[in-house]
């Protein structure tokens, strides 16, 4: 990618973006379970979707928009138990050999022990900036919201409003920041006990399954991506994008940056920009800027 972009350049795309919000509640207007032979299932009058793993198969939905840019929230109730070798992935991402994409991925563990919350960020087709939490409750004895916010000048990860990490727009100093590329909204539950636990050695206890992960209370305040263009989906839920579209130009305040210390130095268990061993030429270059 090109990195050149300036702020400036970027102006007039945000004059022009239309807004649509998608309030919590119907998941058959939302998403599309697209895997999983039954094992996915809406409920509740839509407003509750469950995704389930035995060892035959995982399954999994995506959305049935697309988004260039948006402030994305969902509930999540994670697998409980021993939920070892399971692997939950909730992320945005476009398609193609150099896509773009945003992750979550909550590595399941024995009865006890803490999820880990695995992130990432994709640009044209690079990953390898992984960060990794653990989280301040139990991810499993109820809903907690976990947030994606994207816009042209950052990527904000975020748990029940508290900012776990942020990934800035650097194309000033070469670094490829995802914003061409319109992405969806997948999640999925799946068997990875070859890695996902304690790198591979506790293996799934097919005893315990079906293992079960509950989503609801899904809202996008987002740009709505349609033939080749943004466009703004109207429905019962829309509003103007004069009152919804401060997200765009959303940046930590003193009290984000500070909950996000708070996240980084009590909860952060990896973090690539310190892994000198992985990167014995040279720390990637937005490790290093200031």
């Amino acid at each position: 990618m090109a990195s050149t972009t300036s702020s400036t350049f970027l102006l007039p795309l945000l004059v022009t973006l239309y807004i649509v919000v998608t309030c919590a509640g119907n998941f058959n207007q939302d998403f599309e379970i697209t895997w999983g032979d039954g094992r996915a299932k809406i409920l509740n009058n839509n407003n509750l979707l469950t995704l389930s793993l035995d060892k035959f198969s995982g399954s999994g939905f995506q959305s049935k928009h697309e988004y260039l840019y948006g402030k994305i929230d969902m509930q999540l109730k994670l697998v409980p138990g021993n939920s070892a070798g399971t692997v939950t992935a909730y992320y945005m991402s476009s398609k193609g050999t150099n896509w773009d994409e945003i992750d979550f991925e909550f590595l399941g563990n024995l009865s006890g022990d803490p999820y880990i919350l695995h992130t990432n960020v994709f640009s044209q087709g690079k990953g390898n900036r992984e960060q990794q939490f653990y989280l301040w409750f139990d991810p499993t004895s109820d809903f907690h919201t976990y947030s994606i916010l994207w816009n042209p000048q950052r990527i904000l990860f975020s748990v029940d409003g508290t900012p776990i990490r942020e990934f800035k727009n650097l194309e000033s100093i070469g670094v490829p920041f995802p914003k061409n590329q319109a992405m969806r909204i997948y999640s999925s539950l799946w068997n990875a006990d070859n890695w996902a636990t304690r790198g591979g050695l506790i293996k799934t206890d097919w005893s315990k399954a079906p293992f079960t992960a509950s989503y609801r209370s899904f809202n996008a305040n987002a740009c709505v991506w349609s033939n080749g263009k943004s466009s703004c989906k109207s429905n019962s839920h829309s509003s103007s994008s004069s009152s919804s579209s401060a997200w765009l130009r959303q940046e930590l305040d003193l009290s984000g940056q500070q909950r996000l210390k708070w996240v980084q130095k009590n909860y952060m268990i990896y973090n690539y920009c310190i892994d000198n061993k992985r990167f014995p030429q040279g720390l990637p270059i937005e490790c290093t800027s200031s």
